[in-house]
């Protein structure tokens, strides 16, 4: 997204110091900054100010700062994540013209990153899609990935996070999705919020910003899940095994290599999944994807063959050929139980020694 150094000081009530700078996307990370980003320092367990000088010599064009400038192009701010914040706002605005009812949002306790890279490989067959990279999912995550679409994008789908109380919510507003996607609650990150049923209460926020025009898309096979249809005026599209789900997976068989191949039906017509991933709980994320592909009105055919395809975000079910020709199954981005059990059985399902 391009943007001026004045824009961003009007967007965030900041101060600009310095002369004016084009400026296209931003970084929070001054190893891997773009020339012409703005740079955000994000103080967490390092203050990112240190790292203002670094991220001007790698090419910034300008930066955030809650400290005194530091030379070149900056604005003046009093936080810089809360600035990120309004400024991610401000982007998802400039963007809502070419989005429309394009904006996915993806939480739940396990399967969330994987269900967002499916969700915009079905998107991308019809139309221009940015998605977060890895697991941006937070508060400075979500926002530097809106100010990072292109400006042309036609659709984003958002992966988000949360810890605690309140964190979705805070992401809603910055992010306005239209179709929420909830693909589990289990027992993760309960230290902040008590219960597997806070957790529920937590994914729950996603789908109670959804407008009336919007689509929630929740699994149906999960009660506290299923349960959140309740908390929305919005249409209430389900995917799983269960029968009474929208979009089912009718069956599955898993091949040699732990990847699943299976039947669903739909509103939209029948299909068939053939997963380049491992894991049966991946052709139950495809399903979700399915679910947007339909409510938008892509080919569903089509949308199958795009999210079969598929590239997931790295250490999420990759299997890896060692050269004493050992096979490893690589799921170790993150763990809880329910994403342990997943991958085990995945590791049951193939026929080795």
């Amino acid at each position: 997204m391009r943007f001026m150094a004045a824009d961003v000081a009007r967007a965030v009530a900041g101060e600009l110091v310095g002369s004016n700078a084009h400026l296209s996307g931003v970084s929070f990370d001054s190893r891997t900054i773009l020339p012409g980003q703005l740079f955000v320092p994000i103080i967490d367990q390092r203050d990112g100010h240190d790292f203002i000088a670094d991220a001007l010599k790698r090419g910034a064009g300008a930066y955030l700062t809650a400290r005194d400038p530091q030379g070149r192009t900056a604005i003046r701010v009093s936080e810089t994540v809360a600035a990120l914040l309004t400024l991610g706002a401000w982007g998802r605005a400039k963007l809502d013209q070419n989005l429309g009812l394009r904006v996915v949002g993806v939480t739940g306790s396990v399967g969330k990153t994987s269900t967002k890279d499916l969700v915009a490989s079905a998107l991308n067959v019809a139309f221009k899609t940015h998605a977060n990279e890895r697991s941006f999912n937070n508060d400075f995550g979500l926002p530097t990935t809106i100010l990072n679409a292109p400006d042309e994008t036609q659709a984003l789908v958002l992966e988000m996070g949360m810890r605690g109380f309140g964190e979705i919510a805070k992401l809603c507003a910055v992010a306005h999705p239209q179709i929420g996607i909830v693909t589990a609650v289990a027992n993760a990150h309960t230290e902040r919020v008590g219960s597997i049923d806070g957790v529920a209460q937590a994914k729950r926020e996603l789908i109670e910003a959804l407008p009336k025009a919007g689509v929630a898309i929740l699994n149906r096979d999960d009660d506290r899940v299923w349960a959140m249809r309740s908390g929305t005026g919005a249409t209430v599209l389900s995917f799983g095994a269960s029968e009474h789900a929208d979009v089912r997976m009718v069956k599955c068989t898993i091949d040699d290599r732990g990847r699943a191949t299976a039947s669903v039906a739909s509103p939209w017509g029948e299909v068939e999944l053939k997963m380049q991933v491992a894991g049966r709980h991946m052709a139950q994320n495809a399903l979700a994807a399915l679910c947007v592909a339909g409510a938008l009105g892509i080919d569903m055919g089509a949308a199958a063959s795009a999210v079969s395809s598929a590239k997931i975000s790295e250490f999420r079910m990759q299997m890896r050929k060692l050269q004493s020709g050992a096979t490893v199954i690589d799921d170790s981005y993150n763990a809880n139980p329910a994403s342990m059990r997943a991958a085990l059985e995945t590791l049951a399902s193939i026929n080795a020694k």
